[in-house]
């Protein structure tokens, strides 16, 4: 008989085999640290508008170009626990303000690196996490005071315009004036007078070839397919919209019909012909111009549909139909019905059209109260359009929080680097052990300058002292000058760079609270993973296979 061998005591003894533990600072804390250390010097280079791209590959072999951290983030599926906690700070971000993804995670990156020398020198992980908590409180009362300039009416296309451009030339730099204008144009037209706006109102559409200086603003909906028939334009246009196909009804059940001579047939056949042709009939009747099916359209429809001058267009996407509804203020049918009077959409002007090789169906709204905008984007390869894309959502989502809160802090790493000195002042009146990680809190916060310049190709040392001088004079707004020479110091105010002041408050939040999150923890227990050996990958499963 076997004997039962007892596990070894300690934490191991509770869990099942295979289960990993690692605790202290050398096993857990440091670990954690060198990771994020990893993660963040993986993004550095793709900050600022100088920012490199990254290629990334994902599980489905999709090809990513770009400097967007969210983008880069999301397809790179990352593992490590710690460096997770960091990823949903950027994805809080993400959904908060729709911009300063990458500033996020290198702060929390920065702090973290700052971290580890104070705890190496003696400190805990504890008393930094506080005096990080402290600085973080001073900086969120410090910030309100460096606010440099407002958009007081989100309606006004200049003041709009000047305040986007920063969210674009981090993306697409040297194209930032032209995207801005026409983003801003975008949302001020589908602006509500009451309700807030809404991201989702301002649809993209990519159509290759040409250049991105071709690019333009359409109020109502842009689709990138033919019409069905023969009718391809239609002037104050009424409409209905269905979600089914629009062709003869099948029963749900089978019927046998036993047909015995040539005039049964005929009339077999004409019966659905009548019922299709009364359907088509009762539309035409009921003022209707245009179609819109979610399905299939059939022959037989499409044949009464060119006989009655209506234009018929399909919309696969449930999406794209919702939003249709919207633009015409028609209501979706789910069966092949005669609308109400209330049911029928109405549309200025519902055209196909050729862009470039393209042709594509354009539902447009000349009235001034349009309620959906669509930015169609030209370029000359599909991976450029995708980074265009994300500029202008960026660009977008900065103009919900204008709306939120017009007022802007200087961009160019001058709002940092006054924050910076500001909370080592304050990091110098403090007495015990925290004051030691409030002073690494403020030369966390000079990484930003230091990554602008050395994505620029300037010396980053020589630029951080030039900054720290002008700001020691009193120049609040001295920020770095990607495109200047001699000390690359510019005035950010003058030069119309801003920042959103929201988006720095939350990144602030987010940044920090990741940071003392990976700091406080001192154990990590991995439980023994479930299930076999994982499945094969797409592909051929037999080597001999070719």
């Amino acid at each position: 008989m076997a004997l039962h061998v007892p596990k070894a005591p300690g934490f191991a003894s509770m869990l099942k085999d295979g289960a990993r533990h690692y605790s202290g600072l050398e096993e857990a804390v440091f670990r954690n640290i060198a990771a994020c250390k990893e993660f963040s010097n993986t993004l550095k280079t793709a900050y600022g508008p100088q920012g490199r791209n990254k290629m990334v590959i994902n599980h489905l072999e999709k090809l990513f170009v770009t400097n967007d951290a969210a983008t880069i983030i999301r397809e790179l599926e990352v593992e490590h626990p710690a460096a997770k906690l960091m990823v949903l700070a950027s994805q809080m971000q993400e959904q908060e303000m729709g911009d300063g993804t990458n500033w996020v995670i290198i702060f929390a990156g920065a702090l973290l690196e700052a971290a580890e020398d104070l705890i190496r020198m003696g400190l805990t992980p504890t008393d930094v996490a506080e005096g990080y908590q402290l600085a973080l409180n001073k900086a969120i009362e410090i910030l309100p005071t460096l606010k440099c300039w407002e958009v007081t009416d989100p309606k006004d296309l200049v003041t709009v315009t000047k305040a986007l451009r920063s969210a674009i030339m981090s993306k697409q730099y040297g194209h930032e004036d032209f995207l801005a204008n026409l983003v801003a144009k975008a949302c001020i037209s589908i602006l509500p007078e009451k309700t807030t706006f809404n991201v989702d109102n301002v649809r993209i559409c990519k159509i290759i070839g040409s250049g991105i200086n071709r690019s333009e603003v359409v109020q109502g909906m842009v689709f990138r397919r033919t019409v069905e028939g023969s009718v391809t334009s239609k002037v104050k246009a009424k409409l209905a919209v269905y979600s089914c196909p629009f062709d003869v009804t099948t029963t749900e059940t089978k019927g046998t019909v036993l047909i015995k001579t040539a005039d049964e047939l005929a009339n077999f056949s004409r019966g659905e012909e009548s019922k299709m042709e009364d359907d088509v009939k009762a539309l035409a009747a009921a003022g209707v111009s245009v179609v819109v099916a979610g399905g299939k359209i059939g022959d037989l429809a499409l044949h009464y549909l060119n006989k009655y001058d209506i234009m018929a267009v399909r919309v696969t996407s449930k999406w794209d139909l919702r939003r249709l509804c919207k633009t015409v203020g028609a209501v979706i049918l789910p069966k092949m019905i005669c609308p109400t009077k209330e049911e029928i959409g109405f549309c200025d002007k519902v055209f196909m059209d050729e862009v470039g090789d393209t042709p594509v169906t354009i539902f447009r709204q000349e009235s001034a109260e349009s309620r959906i905008a669509t930015i169609v984007i030209r370029g000359s390869t599909d991976n450029y359009m995708d980074d265009i894309e994300r500029a202008v959502d960026d660009a977008v989502n900065t103009f919900k929080g204008l709306c939120r809160d017009g007022s802007c802090v200087a961009g160019a790493g001058s709002t940092e680097v006054e924050l910076s000195r500001l909370i080592e002042q304050y990091g110098s009146q403090c007495p015990g052990l925290e004051q030691y990680a409030i002073k690494k809190f403020a030369d966390a916060l000079k990484v930003f300058p230091k990554v602008l310049a050395d994505n620029c190709g300037a010396n980053d040392q020589e630029t951080l002292s030039n900054l720290l001088s002008a700001h020691s004079e009193g120049k609040t707004n001295a920020g770095f000058d990607c495109e200047g020479e001699g000390t690359l110091v510019t005035d950010a105010k003058e030069k119309e760079i801003f920042d959103l002041y929201l988006t720095k408050y939350w990144a602030l939040k987010y940044a920090t609270s990741a940071a003392n999150q990976i700091l406080r923890v001192d154990q990590i227990i991995m439980a023994k993973r479930a299930g076999g050996p994982k499945a094969r990958g797409m592909g051929p499963q037999d080597p001999d296979d070719d």
